[in-house]
């Protein structure tokens, strides 16, 4: 059966409790469909209680689209909102936006100081911890044959990094992981259980992390130590520096992109290989060789950020489809990583794919993921670590997912494995 035969009627990718809480091949079969269809669709808005509902927006579906859009960032801009179709006010902005919602020369200048806290040499300084917290997770869960695999094993990996670059005291580990469920899964009762005060709780979670990183930024300016905040509380670049209201901002972007993303893209891969355990034994059989191609065909199936948003400075043509200056656009990286143009086969999960051009990191651009070299690593470490140390670990029932149109995030997943496993 064709997509095109699955979805007799059109999509609706501005509904959360149907289209976007489908079963995920329906949900592929649903891109498929538009793809062959209408490829560039237009859409009314989500409907949301504590946000004002705008004008709609058209979905690119496919590969080349969102790579070209990506590619022109002067007529496909951010500085009006990447991360929601909705726009956000500007008290939410303050917290929420950061250089992901900026355009040139705001977020050049921005990332040009921010880059400073991520250099060559300080990212190689993570490989040695990364891979002793992978280690020191497993030991945790080892010995007891089960557990939750997002709650005890992807969410404190990327939690434990972002936090210790940050210079976050392990006492606060907790406090962010709350906090930034709550920025990136407002959506989901689980998270934000008051529907009709989802906003005042997105702001609540901004303002808390925004103090926690600016009392811990001025600490840092009178007394540096080698950590990122450290770096970017004294770097300047051109004369400037960072202020504290863009070190705060910064901070919600770094935690919510380098914690909630690479947990679900680890999520993600411990349940593609359940379903596919042919590809866990090929991994297996050539750990050194597939691990990097396998990473990045986590990342493609997963696409932990479903879409970014971007709104039109002039007019223009995209995929055969005139649009208006002022008009918005959301570029579904998801549909983008299944495209059979660019993907043979785009369902199937393939260890050793390759060429991957995914763009699950986003596409070309000013705007491609600053923190993507690190994300690849604690996969890989993280993969690594359970393949030769639990190598029968599986999901024992099917994920539970985030209630989300931005994120395709997994709130648990229970596996189990041989107790003892390898020390």
């Amino acid at each position: 059966m064709t997509a095109t035969e699955v979805w007799a009627g059109r999509p609706d990718l501005s509904d959360i409790d149907g289209f976007w809480t489908a079963p995920i091949s329906e949900r592929a079969a649903g891109f498929a469909a538009l793809r062959e269809r209408e490829p560039v669709p237009f859409y009314q808005e989500p409907e949301f209680a504590y946000f004002p509902r705008g004008a709609g927006f058209y979905a690119l579906t496919r590969h080349a689209d969102i790579v070209e859009a990506s590619r022109t960032p002067a007529i496909f801009t951010s500085g009006q909102g990447s991360t929601s179709v909705t726009d956000m006010p500007p008290e939410f902005r303050e917290f929420f936006g950061s250089m992901i919602e900026m355009d040139d020369p705001r977020h050049a200048r921005l990332r040009r100081i921010v880059s400073r806290g991520f250099t060559p040499r300080r990212l190689n300084d993570l490989v040695d911890e990364v891979a002793l917290t992978a280690r020191s997770i497993v030991d945790d869960v080892i010995d007891k044959g089960e557990c939750d695999a997002v709650t005890e094993i992807s969410a404190r990996l990327p939690l434990k990094i972002v936090c210790d670059m940050m210079g976050v005291p392990e006492s606060q580990y907790q406090f962010v992981f709350e906090q930034s469920n709550v920025v990136l899964g407002a959506s989901d009762p689980e998270y934000v259980p008051d529907a009709e005060n989802i906003g005042a709780a997105l702001m609540q979670a901004g303002v808390a992390l925004t103090a926690l990183m600016q009392d811990l930024g001025r600490h840092r300016m009178e007394h540096p130590t080698d950590d990122v905040v450290s770096a970017l509380v004294n770097a300047e670049v051109d004369g400037e520096r960072l202020t504290p209201e863009e070190l705060g901002s910064f901070f919600i972007l770094l935690v919510v992109a380098g914690n909630e993303t690479t947990r679900n893209a680890i999520s993600w891969g411990l349940h593609l290989l359940t379903e596919n355990p042919e590809q866990r034994d090929v991994w297996l059989a050539d750990l050194d060789g597939v691990t990097p191609t396998a990473v990045e065909e986590i990342v493609r199936l997963a696409s932990p950020v479903i879409f970014m948003r971007r709104t039109l400075s002039q007019d223009a043509e995209l995929g055969g489809q005139p649009m208006h200056a002022g008009d918005k656009v959301g570029m579904f990286y998801w549909a983008a990583n299944r495209d059979p143009q660019v993907f043979a086969d785009p369902d199937r999960f393939d260890v050793r794919r390759s060429p991957n051009n995914h763009v699950g990191f986003g596409g070309p651009g000013p705007h491609f993921c600053l923190g993507a070299h690190l994300a690849r690593r604690e996969m890989a470490v993280m993969f690594r670590e359970l393949l030769t140390r639990v190598p029968d670990i599986h999901a024992t029932a099917p994920p539970q997912r985030l209630r989300s149109m931005f994120i395709n995030g997994i709130k648990h997943l229970p596996v189990a494995f041989t107790p003892g496993g390898a020390r």
